[in-house]
């Protein structure tokens, strides 16, 4: 898949089969696996299946089910797309108005790590609001980017947070950065509140947060970017992240025009998959397209 989507330029050979059985018949053993596991090994530049077990068997599909939002997100948006967190003045009424772009990856700690951080935004915006003389602002949120519940269909589960384009080290409520945790009921919320204090700590009052909408006439008083999309894909594939697979699979259905809530990330990735010439079956379900499965 890499290499179709350029991001492998040098192709070598293809092991053969006999090599891989090898390699692969003892790992395929272990029992935390199974009793009956299935792999299968493609020669993406042929087509041609070079070892297969269990191959046409039919299974439930979990989280390697990311692979495909991964390869749709990358089609549709770029490996270069970022996704940017904003903080916006409404004019003549001192609100302002934190927007959400639907960054999972943001974070509110002090530790950056290359991520887009929620600390660094409430500076920009405290030196923007000083140099307009603004001491004192309503601070509301606004999480219209995204469509629908927030809830998924597999209900609360430490896996996955409620899914807002508003959110601060994906709603965990330990220093954790990956892996089953619980996280806070309501994400966009809780960035919104942490955004204001530490806007108080950089002396700008502000409100109790709500949730809101940025009109057309708002300005934009600082933003924070996340890494290149590739980086969120890496991530999203290495810890298994959910929350970054319900992200790319709502930023899907952004950029190819459908509604960005569950059943449109569906039908974007199944959409992004089938122009890129991948053969599918039935209509994925839920778990399938967004691969966000109660284990993860």
């Amino acid at each position: 898949m890499l290499t179709g989507l350029g991001g492998v330029r040098t192709v070598k050979s293809a092991p053969d089969g006999r090599a891989l059985a090898k390699a692969l018949v003892p790992l395929l053993k272990d029992p935390a696996l199974g009793p009956r596991p299935a792999a299968a090994v493609v020669d993406v530049a042929t087509g041609r299946r070079l070892y297969g077990t269990n191959a046409d068997a039919a299974f439930t599909p979990a989280s390697t089910t990311k692979i495909a939002t991964a390869v749709a997100a990358l089609s549709a948006l770029g490996a270069d797309h970022r996704l940017t967190t904003r903080a916006a003045l409404e004019p003549d009424t001192n609100e302002v108005v934190l927007v959400g772009g639907g960054d999972p990856t943001l974070t509110a700690r002090e530790a950056i790590d290359g991520w887009a951080s929620l600390r660094v935004l409430a500076d920009r915006t405290a030196a923007a609001l000083a140099q307009r003389g603004v001491r004192e602002v309503t601070l509301s949120y606004d999480t219209t980017l995204y469509a629908g519940p927030e809830m998924h269909p597999i209900g609360v589960n430490p896996n996955l947070a409620p899914v807002s384009p508003l959110m601060a080290d994906e709603g965990r409520t330990n220093d954790s950065t990956s892996g089953p945790v619980t996280r806070v009921t309501d994400p966009a919320a809780d960035a919104a509140r942490r955004f204001g204090d530490f806007l108080e700590s950089r002396g700008i009052k502000a409100t109790a947060p709500g949730p809101s909408k940025a009109t057309t006439r708002a300005k934009t008083l600082a933003e924070v970017s996340s890494p290149p999309l590739s980086t969120l894909v890496e991530r999203m594939l290495t810890n298994s992240d959910n929350d970054i697979a319900e992200a790319l699979a709502r930023q899907t259905a952004i950029a190819t025009g459908d509604r960005a809530d569950f059943a449109g990330a569906d039908r974007a990735i199944s959409g992004r998959l089938r122009k890129l010439g991948l053969p599918l079956g039935e209509p994925p379900s839920r778990t399938a397209a967004a691969s966000t499965g109660p284990t993860g």
